[in-house]
């Protein structure tokens, strides 16, 4: 697996079929707008109508197949200055091969340093615990307490290095396993129920790589395996938004994480800064969110042509879309009800701390649109605003009032808008 291959040629390796789900601060004048209440549609926040807490969004970091990021572009990512994309979430490798362990420390403990949680996800068993089956690649079941082991040393080995692991995998995408290990839903079960107890982190499992119910409801439905497990991963690789809601995860995941671990969007061919094919990002983080209910969304690699991030370092188009949720919707706020489709192709979604309130507002029409915000309960504030269009990136705006707790702003065409109301 050379570096500079991409998780559509290696992660591995994949295939056409896969190709074909995935294609499936200046300040500027003031955009809040006068426009008389009957002209513009009414968008309700309802503070008080609490859902979840959110705890994050982030990337991938893999050292073994492209290059680490460096000291800047680690701050890039998880700072949150000017220029910066305020992540608060890392995903690393667990290499089958120990001597590649201590290539995600530098970035996996500056992460640490700004306050990003660090997860982990394993491709790979070491080689002695696999063997071929029909189906590939899969742990022998003689060494599943041996693979647990394998699994807290690796927490050990960061701990002893500065990073105190949030969580660890079991295993990535176990039902798209073409080059990696692959477990049945039945597997998973038995490794949690027999083995996870003993692994000295939070547990994640089972990070389908299309949020496939089939191999985590069994987890949801057997008390024994749920009680080892601490988060419930997924990946969103061409998951329809109709598979978004999970009702037996509300049922039955009490105490429970929901984390998309997970995912580049559109695709993997485009340029990141393609605009407006950029704002899909921020549609389908509001949909994860809001739809799916996740606490995290984590993207494929932090620094990449298509990512976030592009190879100069640089804040991509499909990384402000990110940042606009990032910058300002912190871990520990919770997600709030709010008018999520007031009409086609806008896309509404509200977040709270304590008193401070973030709106992420997406347009996606080639017309502005106009909108009243309306928050319940609510009486003077004043608004920060941030624009991203096909000129903007990451723009403040001048601020303005708040009048008994409602606000007209338009949303200029083809655009994502964040307003934070303190």
């Amino acid at each position: 697996m050379a570096a500079g291959q991409d998780h559509s040629e290696i992660a591995g390796s994949q295939p056409l079929s896969r190709r074909a789900l995935l294609a499936a601060g200046v300040a500027l004048p003031v955009l809040a707008v006068a426009t008389p209440a009957a002209a513009a549609t009414s968008v309700v926040v309802e503070p008080s109508n609490v859902q979840q807490t959110i705890l994050g969004f982030g990337g991938m970091n893999h050292a073994v197949w492209i290059s680490d990021l460096t000291a800047s572009q680690r701050d890039t990512a998880f700072g949150n200055g000017a220029g910066q994309l305020g992540f608060t979430v890392l995903r690393i490798p667990v290499h089958e091969d120990r001597a590649n362990w201590s290539r995600e420390v530098a970035t996996a403990r500056r992460a640490i340093e700004l306050g990003a949680k660090v997860i982990a996800s394993p491709w790979n068993p070491p080689a002695s615990m696999t063997e071929s089956f029909s189906g590939g690649k899969r742990l022998r079941y003689a060494s599943y307490g041996a693979y647990a082991q394998h699994l807290n040393d690796f927490v050990a080995f960061m701990a002893n290095n500065g990073v105190n692991l949030y969580g660890i995998s079991i295993q990535n995408e176990p039902d798209y396993a073409q080059e990696w290990t692959a477990w049945t839903a039945g597997e998973i079960v038995r490794f949690l129920r027999e083995n996870a107890g003993r692994i000295n982190c939070r547990v994640i499992a089972p990070e389908s790589f299309q949020y496939r119910k089939n191999l985590s409801d069994p987890i949801l439905n057997d008390a024994a395996a749920l009680a080892n497990v601490d988060i419930i991963g997924a990946h969103l690789y061409g998951t329809r938004p109709a598979d978004l809601p999970y009702p037996l995860f509300r049922e039955k995941g009490n105490g429970k994480e929901l984390w998309m671990t997970e995912v580049y969007h559109p695709n993997s061919s485009d340029s990141a800064d393609l605009w407006p094919q950029a704002l899909d990002v921020g549609e389908h983080i509001h949909r994860s969110l809001v739809d799916g209910r996740f606490q995290t969304y984590v993207w494929w690699y932090i620094r990449r042509s298509y990512g976030p991030m592009r190879e100069d370092g640089q804040i991509s188009k499909r990384g402000a879309n990110m940042a606009h949720f990032s910058k300002w919707v912190r871990p520990g706020y919770s997600r709030i009800t709010a008018t999520a489709n007031p009409q086609a192709n806008v896309y509404i979604s509200a977040f709270k701390s304590g008193s401070r309130i973030v709106i992420v507002a997406i347009n996606k029409n080639t017309s502005p649109v106009d909108h009243v915000f309306t928050i319940r309960n609510t009486g003077s504030a004043t608004v920060s605003t941030w624009l991203t269009n096909a000129s903007a990136t990451l723009a403040h705006y001048n601020n303005f009032a708040v009048s008994n707790g409602s606000f007209n702003a338009q949303l200029p065409a083809r655009s994502i808008r964040t307003f934070v109301l303190n």
